[in-house]
């Protein structure tokens, strides 16, 4: 054992490993913080508030973050096979939405954005070779850009809701998302109307023909909107829980974190002795 002096001297063996500095603040260099290391190993994440589902580690934890995102890209493509679910029952608007508010930097805006781009080519591929439908003109692209505002549309609003956002401030966040995905579309399908639907008139009536009825042919367009909102509020839920899920602490570990463990007594007079004294133990 090594013993440090008011004046920064080493006396004894071993004192050389010391910093004489760190010594006066009263600090101990060599001594682990024990309290800090036993909160650490005892601390378990929690699936949700129910502790007869077990715990996972935090390194499990982090994995699980890192395999999210990717599972949410992967069920969103799922969505869109073509004839798998109703139409515009889609995992898009939650995608978007929770992406914006759950994931930060350039993965939040890249990962949606991106596997709506990649899924839409190949659908847009398949329609052309399956039924030789030209969906690559003016008209088409046009269609596209006015969903691809939608989608900006509910990511900024993910944004605004963030990542502190509870699990039910982003579930009403995903069905207000799903709302404001269906006026923005369809309201720029009346105005631009690129298929030339006789029904969109450029007045009051025809906006709301566009937001409630649609074009003849086709199911009526509350249908659609009904979908959204479905499709919408369901996978907000399985995206934003699942998330919030691997977040989670129980409350074990809280009830750890206001209270910190106990340290031998002995270390602990030694501590505040030699604290008061100017003379720190190494």
């Amino acid at each position: 054992m090594g013993v440090w002096g008011p004046s920064g001297s080493a006396v004894g063996d071993g004192a050389a490993k010391h910093d004489p500095g760190q010594a006066r603040s009263g600090s101990l260099p060599t001594w682990p913080n024990r309290a800090r290391n036993v909160r650490w190993k005892r601390r378990r994440l929690a699936i949700g508030n129910w502790p007869r589902l077990g715990t996972v580690s935090p390194l499990v934890n982090f994995r699980l973050r890192l395999i999210l995102p990717w599972a949410f890209a992967l069920v969103f493509a799922l969505t869109r096979w073509p004839g798998l679910l109703p139409p515009n029952f889609s995992a898009a608007y939650a995608l978007v939405f929770c992406a914006g508010a759950l994931l930060p930097g350039r993965l939040g805006w890249a990962l949606p954005f991106g596997a709506m781009l990649v899924t839409d080519l190949v659908l847009n591929l398949y329609y052309r070779i399956s039924g030789g439908w030209d969906v690559f003109t003016g008209t088409g692209l046009l269609f596209l850009a006015m969903n691809y505002l939608g989608y900006a549309a509910l990511f900024g609003l993910g944004r605004a809701f963030g990542l502190k956002a509870r699990f039910l401030t982003l579930l009403g966040g995903g069905l207000l998302g799903a709302v404001l995905f269906y006026l923005v579309t369809n309201t720029a399908a009346w105005l631009f109307n690129p298929f030339r639907n006789p029904e969109y008139t450029r007045d009051l009536f025809g906006w709301i023909v566009a937001l409630t009825k649609g074009t003849g042919g086709y199911p009526q367009t509350w249908e659609f909107f009904r979908n959204t909102l479905l499709s919408g509020g369901l996978f907000t839920a399985l995206f934003a829980g699942s998330w919030k899920l691997t977040s989670a602490e129980s409350p074990s570990e809280k009830g750890e974190e206001s209270e910190p463990a106990e340290e031998p007594q002995g270390e602990a007079r030694s501590e505040k002795r030699g604290t008061r004294s100017g003379w720190i133990l190494g």
